[in-house]
Formats: C-alpha cells, structure tokens, sequence
C-alpha cells in the first residue's frame, strides 16, 4: 500500500477517533463545554493513567468473557450430541428388553415361566448372564441378546456420565460468563465516570492527543508511515494483512469481532476468515494457534502476543508497526509494536 495512502487511514482514524468520542459525550450527557474548574494537566495525567488501566483490567476480563463463550458454545454442542445419543441408546435398549419380553410371554402361555424367562426379565441382566452361564439355562441365542443388552446399557450409562459432566461444566462456563461480563461492566462504568468528571470537551482532548501519540510512535515522529519492504511470510498473511488494513478507523466493542466493529483478538480473528483460515476466538488461544519466532523475524501478517497473560494481540504490519484494536473510544489502528510488553509472535 502506499504511503501516502497509509497516512490518510491515519488521519481518518484520528478524526473518527474524536467524532466517537464528542458522540460519548453527548450521549453520556456530557456538557459540550469542558466543566468550570478544568482539571490541570497534572489531574488529566491521572485520570488518563486510570482509564488506561481499568481498560486494560477490562481487556483482561473480556479475553476471559470470550474464552467463556466459546466454552459455552462447544459444551452446548457436545451435550446437545449426547443428549441424542442418549435418547437412541434408550430406544434401542427398550427395543431390546421388549423381545425377551415377547420371548418370556411365549413361555408363560405355553405352561408357565420358566425360570430362564423369570431370570431374562430381571433389572440385572448381567448378572443374569453370569448365572444363565453357570446354570446352563439359556440357549446360545438368548445370551448373545443378554449380551447385546449388557453390552448397551453399559453405553448408556456411560453416554449419561458423560453428559452430566459436560451439564456441569457447562453451567460453570455460564457462570465465568456472567463474572466476566460483569467484570467488563464495573470496569467500564469506573473509566466512564472518571471521562465523565473532565467533560465532552476534555474527554475529546485526550482522545484525539493518544491517537497523535500512537501515530507519532508509529511513524518515529515524522510525517511518513514506512513499515520496510520484508514481504510477508504467505499469501494467506498478505490477504489478513490487507483485511485487517481495511478495518483502520473501526471501532473498539468488547466481544466483537466484524465486520463494523473488533475487539483485540476479534481482529485478528475477522482478518484472518477473509483469508481462509479460522483462527480461535481469544488471545491467548490465538498465542497457540502457529509456529513460536522470535520479534526480530516477525514479517506482515504475524500475529504479535503482547502482555505476560496475553490478553492482547495484534498483526505486525512491517517496520516495527502493528495494527490492531486498542481499547473503547479508540479505533483500530497503526501502533509501534514497542508500545507494549511483547510476549510472543505467531506464523500461522
């Protein structure tokens, strides 16, 4: 892509990054004006360094909620599956204790039931079978059903096992759900209040001064955005990259992942799919999903780890730059992969 072109996504999102933030104000009912008594620089710092990190403790929390989610969606699934398995294991079953039904019936209109038949229809079939082979007293077709029908019950119980334990982790995925939305919600209504003490206009302010700062750190300070001429490591990376290029200037919404808005992790996630390859849904499951290098061999289109938990991730872009989706009221964007503690990078 050219630079100059590259420079104007930069400048869009640095203008989208302030319309969405005056927009945040007025809805919040923020005044237009800054408040009476501006905060000085000194308590516009503080709060800045507040917001950042309940955002960033927000972050955290909706990696969790995401990683919950997907839990929630595979363990649904899987149970629906035994749940299924369950009802034609017990029809079959059914089936079969209906024939040696029929079978001990037949004996009993023919002179009474024998104690084969009594010993057939007992809630213990194999420990019928066990007896029957001790006694001699059934024929080599009826234990071969007894045997089908030990055989059967023993899946079916094992299938409710398995069931309830996939119940139960079911319910404790819902559980995490609820405690990291929650957690997000808390976190967000603290940095809220905190804007919403410096006023639209101040809010606008320190919006539009972190967006320059990103782009200063992007572009070392000067008026080019030049991320080197290492191609990158496929096709498949060159056509994320681009994906995840067109996005710059989106907004950041937790849990989201396209095609209007993104989280870090959905992100990557969507700009991947337009490649062809579905990568996980989180952060830390995405930290997993390639080949481990070193940053000095990262190339456009690998996926950086940022953070000793991993609770961010972006695709290096080339000339040490990233993009990614930094965090409410900012969009997505170009970032200096310096900005933050890498922890690893990922060649899918």
């Amino acid at each position: 892509m050219p630079v100059h072109r590259r420079s104007q996504l930069l400048a869009r999102a640095l203008v989208l990054t302030a319309a969405a933030t005056t927009a945040l104000g007025v809805a919040t009912g923020g005044s237009a004006q800054a408040a009476p008594g501006s905060p000085d620089p000194a308590d516009r710092k503080d709060v800045k360094a507040q917001v950042e990190q309940l955002y960033d403790e927000a972050e955290q929390a909706s990696e969790r909620f995401n990683a919950a989610q997907e839990a929630q969606r595979r363990l649904q699934g899987e149970t629906t599956i035994l749940q299924g398995e369950i009802a034609v294991a017990q029809d079959q079953l059914n089936e079969l204790r209906g024939d040696l039904a029929t079978v001990a019936g037949a004996e009993y209109r023919g002179g009474g039931m024998t104690q084969t038949a009594q010993l057939m229809l007992s809630p213990d079939p194999e420990g019928y079978l066990a007896r029957a082979r001790a006694l001699g007293q059934a024929t080599e077709r009826q234990q071969e059903t007894l045997h089908e029908l030990v055989t059967r019950q023993r899946r079916l119980d094992q299938r409710r096992t398995e069931a309830t334990g996939k119940l139960a982790e079911l319910d404790e995925a819902r559980r995490s759900l609820a405690d990291s939305k929650q957690q997000i919600q808390q976190r967000l209504a603290r940095a809220q209040k905190l804007l919403n003490g410096l006023g639209a206009a101040e809010r606008v302010r320190m919006a539009v001064q972190d967006a320059r700062d990103a782009e200063q750190r992007a572009t070392r300070g000067t008026d080019r955005l030049d991320l080197g001429s290492t191609p990158p490591a496929s096709e498949r990376g060159a056509a994320a990259l681009a994906a995840a290029v067109r996005m710059i200037g989106s907004p950041y919404v937790y849990g989201a992942t396209g095609p209007r808005a993104f989280d870090c992790s959905g992100l990557m996630y969507y700009s991947w799919r337009q490649a062809g390859v579905t990568l996980p849904r989180t952060s830390q499951a995405q930290a997993s999903a390639g080949q481990r290098i070193n940053i000095s061999d990262a190339r456009p289109g690998d996926l950086v780890i940022f953070y000793r938990d991993m609770h961010h991730v972006g695709m290096y872009a080339g000339g040490g730059v990233i993009v990614h989706a930094p965090y409410p009221g900012a969009r997505v964007r170009y970032e200096s992969v310096n900005a933050m503690p890498v922890s690893g990078v990922v060649r899918l």
